[in-house]
């Protein structure tokens, strides 16, 4: 005789963030974290240095230099990088 579907869902209910947050055992496959790359670093740099001046902005200034947080930080990622060069 097969288990009704409720006692098979509350089992994998269970189970599963064990698994999914690696609580079921030890992995040995899991590769330590690596070192940011030098471009990771540069452009984490950046995404801080465009924050920084996006939340000094006025809310008049923002929709002037591009009304929403992507459009101000693409132009912003170009002008950084521009006076890198």
């Amino acid at each position: 005789m097969t288990p009704p579907l409720r006692t098979i869902l509350a089992a994998l209910l269970v189970a599963a963030p064990a698994v999914a947050f690696g609580q079921a055992g030890p992995n040995p496959e899991v590769a330590p974290r690596r070192e940011p790359s030098l471009r990771g670093l540069a452009a984490r740099e950046r995404q801080r240095k465009c924050g920084a001046e996006w939340r000094t902005l006025a809310p008049a200034e923002k929709a002037a230099q591009g009304p929403r947080w992507p459009q101000y930080y693409s132009k912003c990622v170009r002008r950084l990088k521009e006076q890198r060069a």
